[in-house]
């Protein structure tokens, strides 16, 4: 049986939905919608402005919300000004108000301590364009290159929005080839969708939820389905119905196999992708070669890097460099869509001497990073090696959603030494005895430090024992964290 190219697997559990776009076999992306935790990018919100700091030219807007949403004056759309005024650019206070009710749109789910990235340019998708309800032109996604099909499509929507438009469309990538029938289907299925949303936020007390998007199972398929994708499997009846009714309707052209998968294995345990997550968490990645590449996620940037490890190659140095550098340019673009990595990421390649095998592995990175929807730009090879790069973050990364910091390092990745954390202890039973009188001292830490200062330094607890004049006791704490101690005074 020949495999699909590209298939789409969806695993429903009450608490949690997860989509797996496969290619060949191999996972290449993963996307997952939690009931405690949704993803609000496309919602409306009827908010209200909390707060207006002029030096940032931004807003706080109240939408409900555990943190206030984030409103930048770029993303405000302006009242009407005077002609004299067009040239200026508008000062924040003088589009909002403290107190003042508008209509928002997420723009970027909360990340870390932000609050979403919110805009007054609502917009609402559907299959083959995007409703502007405050425009009054239409657009053609740049995706769409041919410009006698672009010049086609602009016309067929601008016949169906009539002569008097009173809204702006967005025809999206999946329009091309659409008949006329269909983009005007659509396009009446906005119009109704907006008059309802309208009402709503009419009705509605602010901080209130006015429109969401669909969920995750049916989203996936209305935004993937266009760059190749042929079947889908879902493991739910009630999602197998609901995407068979939402492809009948809004994609009858697409010959797309909705399929509902009733085996006995878990869904996402074909093609092992269950394991290729656990991967997904770790920080170090295997090539096939025998290199490595390894992930370090922070704050401010994710760094990203490549090494041979044990690949010894079969010709010389250069051209074993250059093959892991290939074969991880690859593996880097999967893992970011994987990882769902954004902002900036530096890549540090090993170093190459031939200027050629840098442009081949730039070339690699940038042809691996094709098929990611999210957008990216890539500088070149620096001289060290490195390679900066953006990618567009919507979402919270992989690594966000399924885990939390460590309690016990916070986040840092790293642990005191036992051994340092003995000496700690040494220090502070001499502060203790220089500020306090006491009968005897008692010490409250990890096992492995407590084993430490009855061997290694054993000698050392002896001789502040005599210094001080005091007895110390020694107390294993099973709930302790190794850097973590007291000393208590008796």
């Amino acid at each position: 049986m020949n495999e699909l190219r590209e298939e789409i697997l969806i695993n429903v559990t009450p608490r949690e939905v997860r989509a797996a776009v496969v290619e060949n076999g191999v996972l290449q992306e993963l996307m997952i919608e939690r009931a405690s935790r949704r993803g609000l990018i496309g919602n409306i919100y009827k908010g209200r402005v909390s707060r207006v700091l002029p030096g940032m030219q931004a807003a706080f807007v109240d939408i409900g919300l555990d943190r206030a949403g984030f409103l930048h004056v770029a993303d405000i759309r302006p009242r009407r000004v005077e002609a004299s005024e067009e040239d200026r650019e508008p000062a924040i206070r003088d589009l909002l108000r403290e107190g003042d009710e508008i209509l928002v749109q997420v723009l970027k789910d909360p990340l870390g301590t932000k609050g979403a990235r919110l805009t007054t340019y609502v917009t609402v998708p559907s299959r083959y364009v995007v409703m502007v309800p405050a425009g009054d032109n239409v657009g053609i996604s740049a995706r769409i290159e041919d410009e006698a099909e672009r010049d086609r499509l602009r016309l067929l929507v601008e016949e169906c929005n009539g002569t008097d438009p009173r809204r702006g469309y967005i025809v999206r990538t999946a329009a091309e080839g659409a008949e006329r029938d269909a983009l005007r289907a659509d396009m009446l299925f906005l119009q109704k969708l907006w008059d309802v949303v309208r009402e709503r936020a009419n009705g509605q007390p602010t901080g209130s939820l006015v429109h969401e998007d669909l969920p995750l199972a049916i989203r996936v398929v209305r935004d993937l389905v266009s760059i190749g994708i042929e079947r889908v499997r879902v493991d739910s009846e009630e999602f197998s119905q609901r995407l068979s009714e939402f492809t009948n309707q809004f994609m009858p052209e697409k010959a797309l196999d909705i399929e509902l998968y009733t085996g006995r294995r878990p869904i996402l345990d074909l093609y092992g992708i269950e394991d290729e997550i656990e991967r997904a968490l770790q920080r170090k990645v295997s090539l096939k070669s025998g290199g490595h590449v390894v992930f370090d996620q922070t704050e401010a940037m994710t760094t990203v890097d490549v090494n041979t490890g044990a690949y010894v190659g079969h010709r010389n140095l250069e051209e074993t460099i250059f093959r892991t550098n290939l074969e991880a340019a690859v593996a880097i673009a999967r893992q970011l869509r994987l990882r769902n990595l954004g902002g900036i990421i530096i890549i540090d390649f090993i170093d190459m001497v031939e200027a050629h095998h840098r442009d081949q592995v730039l070339d690699a990175l940038q042809s691996a990073l094709a098929a990611d929807s999210a957008r990216t730009q890539i500088t070149q090879v620096s001289p060290l090696g490195l390679v900066e790069m953006t990618r567009k973050r919507t979402r919270e990364s992989l690594e966000h959603i399924l885990c939390e910091p460590c309690p016990a390092c916070d986040g840092t990745g790293y642990l005191k030494t036992a051994e340092t954390v003995c000496y700690e202890i040494f220090r502070e039973i001499l502060r203790q005895h220089r500020q306090f009188s006491f009968t005897e001292l008692v010490v409250l830490a990890h096992q492995d430090v407590i084993e430490m200062l009855l061997d290694e330094e054993s000698s050392s607890l002896a001789e502040l024992e005599e210094f001080t004049g005091k007895p110390i006791r020694l107390q294993a704490e099973s709930m302790y964290a190794q850097d973590r101690f007291d000393v208590v005074l008796v």
